[in-house]
């Protein structure tokens, strides 16, 4: 099978869309339960941007953030069990969709506070600074906590402590269900980074091969000391905001639009016509993808809820175990 940078791009991307696809499916039988948010659309953006990174690097994201955690390493059994509430779950069940946590791969969250994980990343580059390390803290977070006043106050710091992190805005055009120039009055969230003496600059967040090569080019700028980047990564969520969105403030035909631009298919598309991608390989991406979801998915309906007796654990600090 092929294993040119491209098609493991394409591969990471699929592992992403299979996974969210079973958890809508699960979602909607009542397996997994409370608030949950999707990634359909956006997977380039995380394949692309993760691609660059370093095992011992960090990432901060956001409640949307199952795909992050996949590619940062967190395996789809330990997320799904997390998912079902199950004690075999990276967070023991008690995190669930939104607050996905994983100490041994330095993925930070899941946050299901709109812009909450920017400080948490000021504050995880600022300790490697002190540190004398040159691991990089990455930031996913969507458009909507550019209104927060975190995104300035974290910008602002980055910027003036010349931290090592880099920032990485999804821009899927709708915080929730407010389309972006309707609470923005400048649009251009690089440009608003850049009012900050952040490099900044934007990228096809439809594209992975565009992410990965924009990404590469800020995480080597800021693993080097050259301080704070910015991507504005301009996506879109094929679904809507969560699976309780009745989703009434965006045309179908926008969004059918916006899917003539799947990341998957085009990458497909163009390793075809490239001649980077025979047949066999693609069938041999989706079997093994497939069997790791299907694999993922019989050992959390496998597992175990966390006993009544443990529910007053870690209501105060202790050591985990």
């Amino acid at each position: 099978m092929s294993t040119s940078p491209s098609a493991d791009l394409l591969k990471q991307m699929l592992r992403i869309r299979r996974l969210e696809e079973r958890c809508v499916e699960l979602y909607s039988a009542a397996k997994i339960r409370g608030f949950m948010h999707v990634y359909i659309g956006e997977e380039a953006v995380a394949a692309g941007v993760m691609s660059t990174l370093r095992p011992d690097d960090a990432v901060v994201a956001t409640y949307r953030e199952h795909g992050h955690a996949l590619l940062k390493g967190v395996s789809a059994r330990a997320i799904l069990a997390e998912m079902y509430g199950d004690v075999e779950g990276c967070c023991l069940g008690r995190g669930g969709s939104m607050h996905l946590f994983d100490r041994q791969t330095r993925f930070y969250g899941g946050n299901a506070i709109v812009a909450g994980g920017l400080p948490l990343a000021v504050g995880l580059a600022l300790a490697e600074k002190m540190s004398g390390g040159n691991r990089v803290t990455v930031c996913f977070f969507g458009e909507g906590a550019v209104a927060e006043g975190e995104f300035h106050e974290a910008l602002n710091l980055a910027a003036l402590w010349q931290l090592p992190v880099l920032f990485c805005c999804e821009n899927n055009l709708y915080a929730m269900g407010t389309a972006l120039n309707r609470s923005e009055s400048q649009t251009d969230i690089a440009l608003k980074a850049a009012a900050y003496e952040i490099p900044a600059w934007a990228a096809d967040g439809m594209d992975v091969e565009a992410v990965a090569s924009a990404a590469s080019r800020a995480v080597d700028a800021v693993r080097s000391g050259g301080g704070p980047h910015f991507l504005e990564l301009r996506t879109y969520r094929f679904r809507a905001h969560s699976m309780y969105d009745p989703e009434r403030y965006r045309d179908k035909s926008e969004v059918e639009g916006w899917k003539e631009r799947d990341p998957i298919a085009s990458l497909r598309s163009a390793l075809l016509a490239r001649g980077e991608l025979p047949d066999d390989d693609w069938s041999a991406i989706e079997k093994s993808v497939g069997d790791e979801i299907d694999d993922a998915v019989a050992f959390a309906q496998a597992g175990h809820p966390e006993p009544v007796e443990e529910l007053e654990r870690f209501v105060y600090s202790e050591a985990l175990p």
